[in-house]
Parts: structure tokens; C-alpha cells; sequence
């Protein structure tokens, strides 16, 4: 159980990172760039971001989550180590559906725009991008939390 909990807890440390940096560097960095810099960048990212590392922690947060909460069921958890464990694996989940429901279709209709109208491209993407990777941010951060919660109580 002690090695799921700190395993998944590492994992989502490492997405939570990642939104975070989004939220107080990369977006507000390119706030002051022009459209057609901004659709480029975005554009890059989207590429760059697609490897086996970024897909390791991202995807094994959630597995290693949902093992430890298989886990702490099957080895009888004392009711709060349990509600730790499922806080944190739920809420990782949530950051999942808003990341495969939202932010990645607007990544997808951003490389789709190419370069034809990036002022426009942009004006469909950036606000609402932003706003649901603050969501993703926050629902991260909180099972980081959940997680270190149930490492106390282990």
C-alpha cells in the first residue's frame, strides 16, 4: 500500500507541476506574444508534450491511483485512509475528464486552425484553455494533497 500511495503520489506531484507552471509561467508568458507566436508555440507544445515520459506519469498517476484505492480496499483500510485515497484518486480522475473533454478538442481545433487566422485560432482557444487549466491545476493539487493525507495515515 505505503509504495502505490507514494508512487501515485509522485506521479500526480508531476502533473500538478506541469498544470501549475502552465498556470503561472508558459500562459502568462505568452499573453504578451502575437497571435500568430502564440497559435506557433501552442502548436509546438502540442507535438512536444506527446512522449512516453509525459505519458507515463500523467496516465500512472491515475492507474497508481486507482490501484491504491483497490488495495486499501482489499486490505480493509481503516474508513479514513480510505476516504484519503479515494479523495485523491477521484479528484485525478476529474483532472482527466477535463483534460480529454476540454483541453485537449481545444488543442486538437488549435492544430487544426494552422496558421490561416491566428488571431482568430487564438481568440477561440486561449481564455477557456486557460480557465480549465486552472481547473486541472486545482483538482491536481488537491489529490496531491488527498495522497499526502493518506501517507500520514498509513
Amino acid at each position: 500500500m505505503e509504495v502505490l500511495l507514494i508512487a501515485a503520489t509522485l506521479a500526480t506531484g508531476l502533473a500538478a507541476g506541469l498544470f501549475y507552471a502552465y498556470s503561472v509561467s508558459v500562459m502568462p508568458a505568452l499573453r504578451g506574444a502575437d497571435a500568430a507566436v502564440f497559435v506557433q508555440v501552442m502548436q509546438r507544445i502540442n507535438i512536444a508534450i506527446q512522449n512516453g515520459w509525459f505519458f507515463a506519469s500523467f496516465i500512472g498517476a491515475a492507474v497508481l491511483g486507482v490501484a491504491a484505492v483497490i488495495v486499501a480496499l482489499a486490505g480493509d483500510a481503516r474508513p479514513v485512509l480510505l476516504v484519503a485515497v479515494l479523495a485523491g484518486a477521484l479528484l485525478y480522475l476529474a483532472q482527466l475528464a477535463v483534460t480529454a473533454r476540454i483541453n485537449i478538442p481545444l488543442n486538437n481545433a488549435l492544430d487544426a486552425a494552422g496558421s490561416a487566422d491566428p488571431a482568430a485560432a487564438r481568440s477561440a482557444f486561449e481564455a477557456r484553455w486557460v480557465r480549465w487549466n486552472h481547473a486541472r491545476t486545482w483538482l491536481c493539487t488537491a489529490s496531491l494533497g488527498s495522497y499526502c493525507w493518506a501517507l500520514i495515515l498509513v
